[in-house]
C-alpha cells in the first residue's frame, strides 16, 4: 500500500513509528561521532593541526546557513507552500554540496599534512572524512526528498521523509559545531 492510499491515522502510527527509528540511528551515529572527538583530544591534547582558518570559517558558514534553509524548506512543506519547500531544499543541496567542495577540495589539499602523516594527518582525515561522507548522505537524501517533491508527494498532512531528511542534516550539522573548534580553534600550533 502506498503513503497515498493509506488513511491519515495509519499513516501517522507509521511516523511514529519510524521517528523513533531515527533518533536511534541518529544517537548511534553521534557516539560514532563522539569517539572522534574523543580521539581527537586523546592523540594530539593541547595541540591543533595546522589548518587554514579563513577556509574553516567559510565552510562552518556554509554548512550552517544549510541548516537554516532546510529548517524553512520543512517549514515550508508543513505550510503547504510547495514552491518555497522546493527552493529551500534546492538551496540547502547546493550549500551541502558547497561545503563538500570546501573541505575536500580545498581544506584537504591545502592540508600542510597529509592522513599517514602521523596523529594531526589521521586525526583530521578521519574526523573531516567522516563528517562529508555524511553530509554527501544527506545531499543524496535532499536530492530524493526533492524529486519527491517535484513529483508532487508531500503534503501539509504528509511529509516524513522530509523531516526525516530535516532531522538528518541538522544533526550533520550539530557534529560539525563540535568538531569545527576541536579542529580549527582549540589548541595551539
Amino acid at each position: 500500500m502506498s503513503t497515498h492510499e493509506m488513511s491519515l491515522e495509519a499513516y501517522r502510527q507509521r511516523v511514529a513509528t519510524n521517528r523513533i527509528g531515527l533518533w536511534l540511528f541518529i544517537i548511534s551515529d553521534a557516539f560514532m561521532f563522539g569517539a572522534l572527538l574523543v580521539t581527537r583530544f586523546y592523540l594530539l591534547g593541547g595541540r591543533r593541526p595546522e589548518l587554514d582558518q579563513t577556509l574553516g570559517l567559510i565552510v562552518t558558514s556554509v554548512l550552517l546557513t544549510s541548516s537554516f534553509f532546510m529548517n524553512r524548506a520543512e517549514a515550508m512543506i508543513a505550510a503547504g507552500n510547495r514552491r518555497g519547500f522546493l527552493s529551500s531544499t534546492l538551496i540547502t543541496m547546493v550549500l551541502g554540496i558547497a561545503f563538500l567542495v570546501g573541505v575536500i577540495g580545498f581544506e584537504w589539499r591545502l592540508a600542510p599534512f597529509g592522513p599517514a602523516d602521523g596523529a594531526e594527518g589521521a586525526v583530521f582525515y578521519m574526523m573531516t572524512g567522516m563528517h562529508a561522507f555524511h553530509v554527501l548522505t544527506g545531499v543524496i537524501f535532499l536530492f530524493v526528498v526533492f524529486r519527491n517533491g517535484l513529483k508532487g508527494h508531500y503534503s501539509p498532512e504528509r511529509h516524513w521523509a522530509v523531516e526525516a531528511c530535516a532531522n538528518y542534516w541538522h544533526f550533520v550539522d550539530v557534529v560539525w559545531i563540535f568538531f569545527y573548534p576541536a579542529l580549527y580553534l582549540m589548541g595551539t600550533l
